[in-house]
């Protein structure tokens, strides 16, 4: 017995020959490298220089400003909490009404419903556009002579000024980025839904459960993994919202985000070090949330 076990594992090792452990290197050994040389790299380097005094220019000129740039931050710059406010409204707009509509949609495209080929294809198409290109078809669309104030037989005389209006403006980006992120989480549901067993849902129509049971009861707690990346996409997308804002406004701050702060603070000659500081208050607020959900959700899986 112990011989043959010996020449099972002996066979086991075998297999991999220099080739193989070669490409298998290849394969981790590369990207691991990549993610250190271009994430977490600057990312280190970042929260280092968010505790400094620098132009961007010479390194000689590095000088330590300890808390400092937190400190302009939270006591100095109004203009945080406005941003900050509007990322919120980012969040619990996605949270609450894009991610469940995606939600919906994926779950009766999938019943087949009626036109559910058009429905995916108008809801598919903005997702493989980058937010920028979005934010320039709607700016194109929306402004003084455009396609929509036309519809509304508004000229540019009289047409409604939508960005200048941040009681309307404040809807109206949020319901452009729905557009995209709709269709991603579709794309996700859809992709999970085909893996949830159909007789399952067989089993639940014959107990005489509504779709809302069905739904509620077996396909929720099934999609549980699906569930997990979109509750983390939903937040980054939230917090990281910036191009869809800055092909509108700009570096303004009419409609100010944290990125909009971190762009400002960062590049050309208001280049500081006061945009790292912005950057890391913005990493601690996409890590946090996702961190302690997922601590939660890995908590139940061990009781």
């Amino acid at each position: 017995m112990k011989t043959a076990t010996t020449n099972k594992k002996i066979r086991s090792r075998r297999s991999l020959s220099r080739n193989d452990k070669f490409t298998l290197a290849a394969f981790i050994g590369i990207p691991t490298l990549m993610q250190i040389i271009f994430l977490w790299l600057p990312a280190l380097i970042t929260i280092v220089l968010s505790f400094t005094y620098w132009n961007g220019i010479n390194v000689s000129d590095i000088k330590w400003a300890g808390l400092a740039n937190y400190k302009n931050i939270f006591f100095g710059t109004p203009v945080f909490y406005e941003a900050l406010k509007n990322n919120l409204i980012w969040l619990l707009w996605f949270t609450f009404i894009a991610t469940p509509l995606g939600i919906l949609l994926a779950y009766q495209i999938d019943r087949k419903i009626k036109g559910h080929k058009i429905y995916e294809t108008v809801f598919y198409i903005p997702v493989v556009l980058s937010l920028a290109i979005i934010g320039i078809i709607w700016n194109f669309m929306l402004q003084p002579g455009g396609f929509v104030q036309g519809v509304m037989g508004r000229d540019i005389g009289n047409a409604v000024s939508i960005w200048g209006n941040y009681s309307i403006n404040t809807y109206v980006i949020m319901g452009v980025a729905s557009w995209r992120h709709i269709g991603y989480i579709m794309l996700l549901y859809l992709a999970g839904l085909k893996s949830v067993d159909p007789s399952l849902r067989e089993a639940s129509a014959i107990d005489g459960a509504t779709e809302w049971q069905t739904f509620k009861k077996i396909i929720l707690p099934t999609m549980r993994p699906v569930n997990i990346i979109i509750v983390v996409i939903t937040i980054i997308e939230s917090l990281r919202a910036f191009d869809l804002v800055y092909i509108i406004y700009g570096t303004s701050t009419a409609w100010p985000l944290l990125n909009i702060l971190v762009f400002q603070n960062f590049a050309g000659q208001g280049i500081s070090m006061k945009g790292a500081a912005y950057a890391v208050i913005l990493l601690v607020l996409c890590i946090g949330p996702i961190l302690l959900y997922l601590r939660n959700v890995f908590k139940e899986d061990l009781k």
